[in-house]
């Protein structure tokens, strides 16, 4: 069964803010295309690290930290999405 994209966008937003403990933003703060990291959402390593197991647990799918491709993934709540779609369908 799969969650229409909408709804996984704003999952995954909700479980970017939970994981990391950003208290200070709600869902409706985090813009779809919007930088996860460095200029955007100003998210950093470690945050990547937390974030990655936190998918790893909700949606059941494995991340190869290592694969040259895993960073592209990380890019903003879209290509986020589209990753975990790829991988629940795999």
């Amino acid at each position: 069964m799969s969650v229409p994209q909408q709804d996984l966008n704003r999952d995954l937003k909700q479980l970017i803010i939970d994981a990391l403990g950003l208290e200070d933003i709600s869902a409706q703060d985090i813009d779809d295309e919007q930088t996860l990291f460095g200029e955007g959402l100003g998210l950093d390593s470690v945050d990547a690290l937390e974030l990655g197991l936190a998918i790893q647990k909700r949606y059941g799918i494995k991340i190869d930290a290592d694969a040259k491709d895993t960073r592209n993934h990380f890019s903003n709540v879209a290509t986020l999405a589209a990753f975990v779609t790829a991988r629940q369908a795999a």
